[in-house]
């Protein structure tokens, strides 16, 4: 097993900026998720570990190797790729076997370590089968078994869930997070589903354009955004944003947007001394607005519901709040109606302030 490196990084399609001065160290055995929007470079930087993609700047390690002008077959790496890659003509123990036949090992050892992979999966009845006799999850197995007996250095995960339904997704992403476990193998893993990342990773990249916007375990990601784009695209339903004026003095400041007023504490108020009368983006998570009973100015927002969601476990309440909408988690069993009036206390402590101009958390 070995520690991977990505030192400033970048690759370039003709004007196209994909990747732009990437830098990570990922430890021996984590397991690390690239995260972001299609189009962000997390596929990119991806097939630049794997050798698919030539580098046109900086340099990659795995362990102490510079692997940049490495040929792929050379770079001991296994990848698993969205559509399975999968010979339609084989069975599953020969597309398992294909890359050790190829390296021309012995066929008691490619026979010991094709049933040694299957075991682990659970597909030993698969083994005489084709991949079209299969289901979408038993051939994701399959590709997972392919990359497991070649005992590589690093596991790269190409979005490898995509192609299955939402109930056999969230099963195999657990299987796939006890199969790391178990083989204690370096492992990045693309997806652009910050459930997956959020459950999966050790610790999550979240790209943008081709940049790194923050790097950090699924909870630092979750509670400390470094920005307005990290805050929104980590959490489901996503962070509520607008935009208020902060008002008042340095030690008893307030927000202020249209008849909306929310009183912040002396400590906050003097976090923000360099924002006196300037707008600032708010941003507050579903979960951290309370439903209470009686509106009070300056410590609730008063709205009216214009959408409710009941999704079992918990139930989404969209509100209109005059200038501005706000999303609240509230308990499952709510009676809240549509068209109703609601009252909402945000938690002051949990509330996320951003620059209107860069997005930044305002620390």
């Amino acid at each position: 097993m070995a520690e991977v490196r990505l030192e400033s990084v970048c690759k370039h399609f003709d004007e196209v900026v994909a990747v732009d001065n990437f830098n990570m160290s990922i430890k021996d055995k984590e397991f690390v998720v690239l995260v972001g929007p299609s189009g962000c470079g997390k596929t990119t930087t991806l097939r630049m570990i794997a050798g698919l993609e030539s580098i046109t700047s900086g340099d990659v390690y795995i362990g102490d190797r510079l692997i940049n002008r490495l040929p792929a077959k050379d770079r001991n790496i296994a990848m698993v790729f969205q559509n399975y890659a999968l010979y339609p003509h084989m069975t599953v123990f020969d597309n398992m076997a294909f890359s050790l036949e190829m390296r021309k090992r012995p066929k008691d050892e490619v026979k010991q370590r094709v049933q040694e992979a299957a075991e682990i999966l659970g597909i030993q009845p698969l083994l005489s089968r084709k991949p079209k006799q299969l289901s979408g999850g038993q051939r994701q197995r399959v590709a997972v078994g392919r990359a497991i007996v070649r005992k590589p250095e690093v596991f790269l995960f190409d979005e490898p869930l995509s192609n299955l339904d939402a109930k056999l997704r969230v099963q195999t992403r657990l299987e796939l997070k006890k199969l790391h476990e178990r083989l204690a193998t370096t492992a990045v893993y693309v997806t652009h589903d910050q459930i997956e990342a959020m459950t999966m990773g050790d610790r999550i990249v979240v790209m943008r354009d081709g940049l790194i916007q923050q790097i950090g375990s699924p909870l630092e990601l979750y509670d400390t955004p470094a920005n307005k784009f990290v805050g929104g695209f980590i959490g489901s339903p996503a962070m509520n944003f607008f935009d208020a004026e902060l008002n008042g003095q340095a030690d008893s400041a307030c927000l202020q947007v249209g008849e909306v007023r929310i009183d912040l504490p002396p400590e906050k108020s003097k976090q923000l001394a360099d924002y006196q009368h300037k707008q600032i983006v708010v941003g507050i998570r579903p979960e951290d607005l309370k439903v209470t009973g009686e509106h009070s100015p300056g410590k609730t927002i008063q709205g009216t519901v214009e959408v409710v969601e009941p999704i079992g476990n918990e139930t989404y309440v969209d509100f209109n709040a005059g200038s501005f909408s706000l999303i609240a988690a509230v308990g499952r069993k709510s009676q809240i109606k549509a068209h109703s009036s609601l009252v909402v206390e945000p938690s002051i402590d949990n509330l996320h302030l951003f620059d209107v101009e860069n997005g930044k958390a305002i620390r």
